[in-house]
């Protein structure tokens, strides 16, 4: 039986530590042996370039027509074949025993049988390269040994490249060509590469190996030219050149030629370290180009002393122009900035002022950037906001670049951009021999003179240090990846580089603990590796891209590919074309990873389906892309208008049945009536050569719509109630004011063009109009106007009638009434004239169609068409309502216009005044007849109380009403009515049951509406007016005055005592000896003496004559509603109904029966 192992016990505490400390020493000498063999190549590496320096052999040379006759030797060249042979060396001894090994048999490795044995001849003595690497590093183990041997041959891709990925067995010259932009170096690049048998070219972006790949096959064919991108692969099988990003090109490529772009970006902190490997181990057999900017040659003298450096001149003069608003920067400008927000912003701003401006950004898929590039190029717009995408490399047609911003976030911080960067964005400024300036916006300081002397000399700062990052990566272990990722160069000029996003990757994904588990061999550990170099192109979060290589990691490690529907769930995510612009861009980016992923080898079963799918759908996305940008940043209108009109072609217009003018297809404006309306985004400079082309068709339309008007019926015409007379819909004349007010005048609304003979036809057409459209609505006014057979009092009432539109108040001209003979009074009712009991009136003019015309007649002389009523007044004549709230703002002349008289806060309609005095007239004239007939409803001591008919008729009632009616001319008196015994214990018997007091009273004539706090507010108003009636006429009121507080203290002793309520009543009678005219501010009275309101002249005590109205006194002046003319009595002479007895045999009765003996016994 197996004893288990005592966990607690001592002895297990010291075997455990015993284990840890042994486990820390084989660490500590792992290191020593790593520090040792890297010690060692810096020693290979030194005494190779010593040993080059001593004998100055060129012979292994290759001469190129491009370089002179002093052929340079890459000395970097010559230490990776010295590192190969020692590799070698190193593999020999150890497959021959002679090499130390490690000191313990655990810690050798087994040999590897997938790995063929290869020796090398020993020779016979050490060379002084191997006898100080066996003297400073400690003895390999053969696992070691190969591992080093691998990781120098780094094939890369080799399905892509095949057996070009291997290293050259010659190496020819390096010749780094610098200079400032517009030098002429990528394309003299390209005509190197092509003259060779086979070539390669790294380039910095997507896009510019995009467009450089175009170029190579316009040169040799699309079946000899390769494009290797992260994201796109065109390998034909015999491509002989090959176009890449830098970070696609191999560790090491067999061609007669390499090209590098660009490689002052050796000095970025995130690429930096892909351009300083590239630089110095890629080499050609036959030539090597190093293209950048000025700022690398001391560097690249230090680190590659036998390599030819050649500085070309710029071929153009670049000048600094100062600050320009955007508004005014001239064409063909870029607008720089480091935003997007901001790119989005500049752009919609130079789209409102000049048309529209393409946008370039780097993160833009290729399909996209070159269709916006294209409207840029083809003179669709003239100006492009960009970031500093455009300053790598891509060639544009620009003549000025404007900063927008100097200061950009390069990863780590908010910091300005160098001169050199500057210079490389300005450069783009200039083509070929052409000139170009730059300058700054009204966002950016002016440059100091300092810098613009730098950036129009092209002389900088040198680059002092280029990043770099081990490319020998140990795979043993997680701990030995690390360390060999953080080595340090060693080497002056050379500076480890910060940690890139695979190894942020690599360094979250390794705390997963499956994670660990899984990556637990080296050639596991170097996949993870290799999924960590997935690009974080959604720039989500660190986390978050760590979590998708994670999932890639592990479909690669379980499956040996990716599923493929969750691939095929990943691309669906993205593939839509709903959305705006920042959606689609998310979705770009996204489906860029998914397409990065595509083109990996030995990802997918099926590679190259996915990488159509991949291609089709950001081909989709871009193309959407393209369309929302253009349709946001772009008017399609300007941007053709201003290109044919650079091109100073003719430009050819038209008009279309509707109006439409179109200049080129573009719709520039709209013709309506004869007045062109340009579009307000047409306006701008170029908008004076717009509206000429425009006149060519318009004088033509011109003389064509005048002969179609000198011959149209009166039905094409309308007059609307702005004052705009239309034909066939479009404006063509403006009511003015005449000489009168009857006689208005049309003012034709045409351009220049319109003149002469064409103008004559037009007014004299809707003059005759205007004079025809009078006559017949306003038919009445017209003929009183040139009456003849009127004459004297009649003639001046028909001449007020006209000057009022058809309107007068009849207590204006109330003399003039009663001065007209019936026959006077009935040549005007010929004219349609009505003497009404409140208005001299014309009800013909109070229809819709008449009064919107008399409206506008009133308007032109009294304040204009502007003013507010001219279109909501006009409706109340069809709207059939009687009464309606006064608008303030609106002039009550307005109203009276269209046949609505304002009395307080609401407008009536003066035939429906008519109708009420109609219900008033009787009840005023009403007596008690010999057979005690009942009297009307409403009939009251010789006064009337408001009915129901009254109010329905109006349309109001309370405060509103009684301010009607004092503002005809009646007055208001409060009755108080005494309850009867009956009325008095019915409310005590529904106070007792918890009722609510009944109101009716049986001998009392009541006013129809309920009694409410707005209603008593307006009561005790109607007293205040009562009483200044009363103290006008010099006799006191019929009535008992009640002040305020006196009727608020009856309120509350009516609540305290429902028995003893007071009811009152409102009684209106006809205005006293003194006719009032009608108060627009509610009925009151001025404080001051008014002598028509105490009497005066005789002529004004009565009502009018003859036609109605109110009855309060006869000619003479006497008042016949009050012969008895008695002061401070109330009269109450109405009949009064007897009292009813009450049933003795009823608990009230018993109740009052008790209150009259303890009241006795008092």
């Amino acid at each position: 039986m197996t004893k288990q192992k005592d966990t607690s016990s001592p002895f297990a505490s010291l075997a455990g530590l015993a284990d840890a400390l042994k486990s820390e020493a084989q660490e500590a000498e792992e290191r020593a042996r790593r520090k040792a063999r890297e010690e060692a190549l810096k020693a290979a590496e030194r005494e190779a370039l010593a040993r080059k320096d001593a004998d100055g052999s060129k012979d292994g040379a290759r001469r190129s027509p491009l370089f002179d006759d002093q052929g340079r030797d890459d000395g970097f060249a010559g230490i990776e074949a010295e590192l190969l042979r020692h590799a070698e060396e190193l593999k020999a001894a150890d497959g021959n025993g002679t090499h130390g090994q490690a000191s313990g048999p655990e810690n050798r490795s087994p040999p590897r049988s997938d790995i063929p044995s290869q020796s090398a001849p020993q020779s016979k003595s050490k060379t002084p390269l191997k006898a100080r690497s066996e003297a400073a590093q400690p003895r390999k183990s053969r696992s070691e040994t190969l591992r080093d041997q691998e990781a120098l041959k780094a094939p890369g891709w080799v399905d892509d490249f095949g057996s070009l990925a291997a290293h050259p067995k010659t190496t020819g010259r390096v010749h780094a060509i610098l200079g400032p932009t517009n030098t002429g170096k990528t394309y003299m690049a390209i005509e190197r590469m092509v003259s060779h048998s086979s070539g390669i070219i790294g380039l910095p972006l997507r896009l510019l190996a995009r467009e450089v790949y175009g170029k190579v096959v316009q040169r040799v064919g699309p079946e000899l030219v390769a494009l290797h991108t992260g994201e796109e692969r065109i390998v034909p099988k015999s491509a002989r050149y090959h176009v890449c990003t830098v970070e696609a090109m191999p560790a090491y490529v067999d061609v007669a030629f390499v090209a590098i772009d660009e490689v002052q970006l050796a000095a970025d902190f995130e690429r930096g370290h892909v351009f300083t490997d590239r630089i110095l181990h890629l080499r050609g057999r036959e030539e090597t180009l190093l293209l950048g900017a000025a700022t690398m040659k001391p560097l690249i003298q230090h680190l590659l002393p036998d390599a030819m450096i050649t500085s070309r001149p710029r071929m153009s003069q670049l000048t600094y122009m100062g600050s320009k608003k955007l508004s005014r920067l001239p064409r063909r400008s870029a607008v720089v900035t480091f935003s997007v927000n901001d790119v989005y912003a500049i752009a919609e701003l130079v789209r409102r002022q000049k048309g529209g401006a393409a946008v370039v950004m780097g993160s833009l898929s290729p399909r996209t950037r070159n269709a916006q590039v294209e409207l840029f190029q083809n003179g669709d717009v003239e100006h492009l906001i960009a970031t500093d995408a455009i300053g790598m490399g891509l060639n544009l047609d620009l003549d000025h670049v404007a900063f927008a911003a100097e200061k950009k976030f390069d990863g780590f911080q908010h910091r300005r951009l160098t001169a050199a960067e500057l210079a490389q964005i300005a450069g783009r400024a200039g083509r070929h021999t052409r000139d170009g300036t730059f300058g700054v916006t009204g966002r950016v300081a002016p440059f100091e003179d300092e810098l613009v002397e730098q950036l129009e000399t092209h002389v900088f700062q040198p680059i002092k240090m280029m990043q770099w990052r081990n490319r020998l990566l140990d795979f043993e272990s997680y701990s030995d990846l690390i360390a060999s990722l953080e080595m340090a160069p060693g080497k002056v000029g050379l500076t480890k580089s910060l940690p890139a996003s695979d190894l942020q990757a690599l360094e979250l994904l390794y705390k997963n603990r499956d994670i660990q588990r899984r990556a637990c061999d080296p050639e596991r550990l170097k996949l993870l590796w290799d999924v960590c170099q997935v690009p974080d192109y959604r720039k989500i979060a660190p986390t978050n891209h760590a979590e998708l290589i994670g999932i890639l990691f592990q479909q690669l490690d379980d499956r040996g590919v990716l599923s493929r529907d969750w691939l095929a769930a990943q691309i669906a995510y993205a593939d839509r074309i709903d959305g705006g612009i920042d959606t689609l861009a998310h979705r770009i980016a996204h489906i860029r990873t998914w397409t990065f992923v595509a083109n990996k080898k030995g990802w997918l079963d099926d590679p190259l389906l996915w990488q159509e799918k991949t291609r089709a759908v950001e081909d989709r996305l871009s193309d959407a892309l393209h369309e929302r940008l253009t349709k946001r940043f772009i008017d399609r209108r300007t941007s053709v208008l201003m290109k044919r009109l650079r091109e100073k072609a003719m430009l050819e217009a038209e008009i279309t049945p509707t109006g439409d003018v179109l200049v080129e297809g573009q719709h520039v404006g709209q013709l309506q009536g004869f007045r062109f309306a340009p579009d307000v985004s047409a306006e701008g400079n170029d908008a004076k050569a717009i509206h000429a082309a425009a006149q060519k068709v318009l004088s033509v339309e011109f003389e064509s719509r005048s002969e179609k008007i000198a011959g149209a019926a009166n039905d094409q015409f309308l007059l609307s109630g702005d004052g705009l007379l239309r034909w066939q819909g479009a404006p063509i004349a403006k009511l003015v004011a005449g000489d009168s007010i009857l006689k208005p005048r049309l003012m034709v609304l045409a351009d220049e063009g319109l003149t002469g003979a064409a103008l004559e036809n037009v007014q004299s057409r809707i003059n005759l109009w205007l004079n025809n459209h009078i006559n017949l609505l306003l038919q009445p006014l017209v003929d009183l106007s040139s009456a003849e057979e009127l004459d004297g009092i009649a003639k001046g009432l028909a001449f007020q009638l006209v000057e009022n539109l058809g309107i007068l108040d009849r207590r204006k001209v109330s003399e003039e009434v009663r001065s007209l003979d019936q026959d006077a009074r009935a040549s005007l009712r010929k004219f349609g004239v009505r003497f009404g009991a409140y208005h001299i009136y014309i009800p013909v003019l109070l229809k819709p169609a008449p009064s919107t015309m008399l409206v506008m007649m009133w308007a032109l002389h009294h304040g204009g068409l502007e003013q507010d009523g001219i279109v909501e007044v006009p409706q109340l004549s069809a709207s059939g309502r009687t009464s309606i709230p006064v608008n303030e703002s609106i002039a009550p002349e307005l109203y009276k216009t269209v046949g609505f008289g304002v009395y307080g806060k609401r407008a009536v309609r003066i035939d429906i005044l008519e109708r009420l005095a109609d219900l008033i007239r009787p009840l005023l004239s009403w007596r008690p007849t010999e057979d005690a007939s009942e009297p009307p409803e409403g009939v009251m001591d010789r006064g009337f109380t408001v009915t129901v008919a009254m109010t329905s008729l109006l349309g109001c009632a309370g405060e509103d009403f009684s301010t009607i009616l004092r503002s005809l001319g009646y007055r208001l008196e409060r009755r108080k009515v005494e309850m009867t015994p009956e009325e008095k214990a019915a409310a005590a018997e529904n106070e007792a049951s918890g009722d609510e007091p009944k109101a009716a009273s049986e001998n009392a004539e009541v006013a129809s509406e309920e009694t409410s706090p707005q209603k008593d507010a307006g009561a005790d108003e109607a007293v205040e007016t009562a009483s200044a009636d009363a103290s006008a006429e010099g006799a006191e009121a019929p009535t008992e005055a009640v002040s305020d507080a006196a009727t608020g203290a009856q309120s509350e002793a009516g609540a305290e005592d429902a028995a003893e309520e007071e009811k009152w009543i409102e009684i209106w009678r006809p205005g006293g000896r003194g006719e009032r005219r009608p108060n627009p501010h509610g009925g009151r009275q001025k404080p001051s003496g008014n002598k028509e309101g105490r009497g005066g002249k005789g002529g004004k005590r009565g009502g009018p004559r003859g036609e109605g109205g109110p009855k309060g006194g006869d000619r003479n002046g006497q008042n016949r509603g009050r012969p008895d003319k008695g002061r401070g009595k109330p009269r109450d002479q109405a009949p009064r109904k007897p009292e009813k007895v009450a049933d003795p045999d009823s608990p009230f009765a018993a109740l009052a029966a008790l209150k009259a003996d303890l009241d006795k016994s008092k």
